[in-house]
């Protein structure tokens, strides 16, 4: 998809440093897959406590 935005230039050339990547569609494709995994990081963590498991750990260690 091609689409103009306007990126703070500070913020831009600071994440081509701290990324070493060469180009700024690099770093937007880059902080976009960063973003989604973060996302889906925070909703798996969401379901901490809420899940039941039914097995035995120590059993299947030795399967």
């Amino acid at each position: 998809m091609r689409t103009n935005i306007v990126i703070d230039d500070k913020l831009m050339d600071l994440a081509l440093k701290l990324t070493g990547l060469k180009t700024k569609k690099e770093v937007v494709e880059e902080g976009l897959k960063t973003l989604i995994s973060i996302r889906k990081q925070a909703k798996l963590k969401a379901l901490r406590g809420k899940l039941q498991w039914d097995g035995d750990i120590e059993k299947m260690r030795r399967d």
